[in-house]
């Protein structure tokens, strides 16, 4: 052990010794617990908790289930709204050997009484503080018993979520409440990518002549949605000045924190006068369930608050059922530690003793040494109150946190709904959803009909142009196409497809507002897309409308919109037709496919043959003859109009699946020749990109586009390759020039421009793939709502077949423009039809040998009479025999001897 470790321990033991010399101890089951209570006794929340607080001591003293002979006793100071007179009224307190103290009332005052109370150990229960950075982490001996503002800003989240306003404008005390809340509602809107749009802030003392010079330069900002987030006096300054300034009136939105259902409970005549200047704000209050316990002290509140405030009578708020249950709680949690035995004892603390000087003594204030035991007692209760379950834990002691939400009208305050962390927004009281699965999905949120300010029920959009309704200036792109945007002539007017896709957005907006389309000209400059995006930014132009592509550079500037139109980078190049020869009716086959073709024909015929030969009379004669039948039967399957018959079943079996084959390539070899003699054939020497990168050909781009950019920057092609082109003219003259003349081998620009220009200019196509896949919108400034809403029009567009109907009007393509008709059509080679030829081969020698066999069967038994069988001695002469025997007529063979019809066959040869 070092010689500082055992210094250290020396004086601990030293200062034990001294803290137990001054204790003072309690006997186990004392007749009198004394608890403490710190608040303001005139501010809205503390005039109700003073008659809260003394009611539940009442109680507590008259129950026979807490503390059983034990006496609470509480003594109440009067914080007066002074944060550091809080702090010495606290210090008073622990003079008198109190176990716990209930309040403060603020929570910038909860701060500071809150290291008081961990150095002497004293529980400190506030049923008002709820600043969401007091955590038990910092302060362990704070113990909430109220809800904290983490819960209600996570619920005008969820309300700001449910009605889709994007931006809203915080006012604020500036203190810690005020501060650390609109943090965490900041935090809580960006989880659902919404924002705080401007902060403004309130000293707590504010006269009414600075609450006037901030909401007047509130007036002028583009949101409407105000976040008021003060206490109930300087909340209530605001709101009347508001009115005074024209911000109640159709159009704004304001939501208040608890504050003011709070200060509007606990005082009816002030509701009565609020509430003519500030219908249509929506409110939050805390949520506590129906209940016996709660309806009896409401019951009784009249009768306890009689005579009690000089400001008259004195409504009960939720603020006053936590100050009732907090002395509950305490109670129960002292009787939990008599119950063990446990021994109340105070020291002095040594700490404290060493500032004693003339004018100081801080002996009176005691520790008190079982604290840490009361404070473990207390995280165990569990107890069922006024407000409904309260279970206490490192993170305060309210169990389902839940708010009502309140919509204050001309009659008073109305409920539209509830929220709660387990369920979200829901019209239903939150104990109904706790048997459900938890869902807070945006489809399952619902809210009862408002009457917002200016005495309306529709929505407002939460926002309103900071130019006092001077219109919009929206420049408009230089008009390379007519087709895409151009000037009407001899007016200021504007038309073509980008306009027509804009005015058409905006009429299906639910608003209006002015506008009118500018040229971008600036300063006799005509600048690019992107220098125009620049300007757009700076504030030159609200907006920008015209073939404005959409590229990363570009969103770091402005805002844009849903696409209403796809597009791409790709290459044009010059093309030239192929002249088709006088012999151009043979290439639908190749060469290889008419000799298999022709040869076809004539196996067909002479299998054919030989199947009839020998029973139909149309194959049989001169052998001139049945050359020609062969020929022209073969030939002639290609037209109904044959003359020869069939009359065997494998030739007409055969002669089904030839037809067939002769089906299909008739069929074929007409389509493919149509085609060729219709469609023009066309090629060019630039296949795509890769024959520019493999080139150092000049390469042309729209000036404005961000083309140029790509190429140098994406593609790697030096600046010197890269020529920019001014007009539909000068693309056509340079694509002609070419590279030798001065010219461009290709063109790369947007395909939608690109489709107009080639519609009137065949000569020239699309060649290979495109490069890059972008699109069209509008621009917007930074943070526009109108950007998120023409968004929404553009998709109901898209989807009611608006928008396809205006690129019909105005981008309809030509036919030359077609890719399906610039692609060479390759000739139809024999594997495509290699099957049917190897199947009707296939039966036709099936027939034959069928037709074979049955002929060398009715051969040998034709031969085998003895006697002339002997005359067949060579093989020569067997063969010799049965060709005849095949030539013969099928009726003579069955009528005449063999020998007759040798020679009769020899006769025929």
């Amino acid at each position: 052990m070092t010689k500082q470790a055992a210094i250290v321990l020396v004086l601990m033991v030293l200062l034990k010794i001294s803290d137990t010399e001054m204790s003072k101890e309690i006997p186990t089951r004392p007749d009198v617990i004394s608890i403490g209570a710190l608040f303001s006794f005139n501010s809205t929340i503390g005039q109700v908790a003073k008659v809260a607080i003394a009611a539940a001591v009442d109680d507590v003293n008259s129950s026979p289930q807490v503390l059983n002979e034990t006496k609470l006793k509480v003594s109440m100071q009067d914080a007066n709204h002074n944060g550091f007179l809080g702090m010495i009224k606290a210090l008073r307190l622990m003079e008198n050997d109190i176990m716990a103290i209930i309040g403060p009332e603020f929570s910038v005052s909860a701060h500071t009484i809150s290291q008081v109370a961990t150095e002497l150990q004293v529980p400190l229960l506030s049923f008002a503080a709820t600043e969401p950075t007091l955590s038990s982490l910092e302060f362990p001996y704070f113990v909430r018993t109220t809800q904290s503002d983490l819960f209600q800003m996570s619920a005008i989240a969820d309300i700001l979520d449910y009605y889709e306003w994007t931006d809203v404008i915080a006012i604020y005390v500036e203190d810690d409440y005020g501060r650390n809340g609109v943090a965490v509602l900041g935090d809580k809107l960006a989880e659902k990518r919404r924002r705080i749009f401007y902060k403004a802030s309130l000293s707590p003392n504010m006269s009414r002549l600075d609450i006037i010079h901030v909401l007047s330069k509130l007036a002028s900002i583009e949101s409407m949605v105000l976040i008021l987030h003060t206490y109930p006096d300087l909340g209530l300054e605001v709101l009347d000045v508001a009115k005074d300034l024209g911000m109640m009136r159709a159009g704004y939105v304001w939501i208040t924190t608890d504050w003011l259902s709070t200060v509007l409970d606990a005082n009816s005549d002030l509701a009565k006068k609020a509430i003519d200047g500030i219908e249509g704000v929506l409110t939050l209050r805390i949520y506590t369930q129906d209940s016996e316990m709660k309806r009896k002290l409401i019951s009784r509140w009249e009768g306890l608050t009689d005579g009690k405030s000089a400001s008259g009578s004195v409504g009960l708020n939720t603020y006053g059922l936590y100050a009732y249950d907090t002395v509950w709680l305490l109670a129960q949690a002292i009787d939990e530690l008599l119950i063990q035995g446990t021994h109340i004892s105070f020291s002095t603390d040594s700490k404290l003793t060493q500032l004693n000087g003339k004018s100081w003594s801080f002996d009176s204030v005691k520790i008190f040494n079982e604290g840490n035991l009361l404070l473990k007692s207390i995280l165990k209760v569990n107890l069922t109150g006024v407000t409904g379950k309260m279970m206490c834990n490192s993170d305060g002691c309210v169990v389902n946190p839940a708010y009502e939400v309140i919509n204050v009208i001309g009659s008073g305050l109305r409920k539209i709904g509830y929220w709660s962390n387990y369920s979200g927004l829901s019209v239903l009281p939150p104990e109904n959803h706790h048997a459900k699965p938890n869902d807070t999905s945006s489809s399952k949120q619902q809210l009862h009909g408002v009457v917002w300010p200016g005495q309306t029920t529709e929505k407002p959009r939460g926002w309103v142009y900071p130019n006092d309704g001077k219109p919009l200036r929206i420049a408009v792109t230089k008009p390379f196409f007519k087709e895409i945007i151009f000037q009407v002539e001899g007016t200021s007017a504007y038309s073509g497809f980008c306009i027509d896709v804009f005015n058409a957005a905006v009429d299906l907006l639910p608003y209006t507002f002015p506008y009118q389309f500018v040229p971008s000209t600036h300063h006799q400059h005509q600048p690019n897309n992107t220098e125009l995006m620049y300007m757009v930014q700076r504030g030159v132009y609200d907006a920008a409308v015209g073939g404005i592509a959409v590229t990363t550079s570009r969103m770091r500037m402005v805002d844009f919109t849903q696409p209403f139109v796809e597009s791409g980078l790709v290459v044009v190049a010059p093309i030239r037709k192929l002249n088709l020869s006088t012999w151009a009716f043979l290439r639908p086959f190749t060469p290889m496919l008419w000799c298999v073709t022709g040869l076809s024909f004539l196996i067909v015929g002479v299998v054919i043959w030989i199947l009839e030969h020998r029973r139909n009379d149309d194959f049989r004669g001169p052998p001139r003859k049945q050359v020609i039948t062969i020929l022209l039967f073969s030939f002639s399957t290609l037209f109904p109009s044959q003359r020869e018959k069939t009359v065997t079943n494998l030739s007409r079996f055969l002669l089904i699946i030839w037809l067939s084959v002769v089906l299909i390539l008739n069929s074929t070899y007409t389509a493919s020749l149509s085609s060729i003699l219709t469609v023009e054939r066309l090629s060019s020497n630039i296949k795509g990109i890769e024959s520019l990168l493999s080139s150092n050909h000049p390469i042309g781009y729209q000036i404005g586009s961000f083309a140029g950019n790509y190429l140098a920057n994406e593609l790697n092609i030096h600046h010197s390759r890269i020529v920019p082109l001014n007009s539909p003219e000068e693309y056509e003259k340079a694509l002609i020039n070419g590279p030798e003349k001065g010219g461009v081998a290709a063109l790369v620009s947007e395909r939608v421009t690109m489709e107009i220009f080639l519609s009137t200019r065949c000569e020239f196509s699309i060649v290979g793939q495109d490069l890059m896949k972008i699109g069209w919108a509008f621009a917007f400034k930074r943070d526009s709502p109108l950007a998120v809403d023409m968004s929404a029009a553009i998709i109901k567009l898209s989807e009611c077949g608006e928008l396809q109907r205006i690129r019909d009007k105005w981008l309809k393509q030509s036919a030359c423009i077609k890719e399906d008709g610039k692609k060479e059509l390759d000739r139809l080679p024999l594997k495509n039809f290699l099957c049917l030829f190897l199947i009707c081969g296939s039966v036709g020698l099936l027939v034959l040998l069928v037709y074979l066999t049955q002929m060398v069967n009715k051969f040998i038994k034709h031969n085998s009479d003895k006697s002339q069988s002997s005359t067949l001695r060579s093989w020569s002469a067997a063969l010799s025999s049965f060709a005849s025997f095949l030539n013969e007529k099928e009726e003579l063979i069955q009528s005449k001897p063999m020998g007759r019809q040798m020679e009769r066959s020899s006769v025929e040869r």
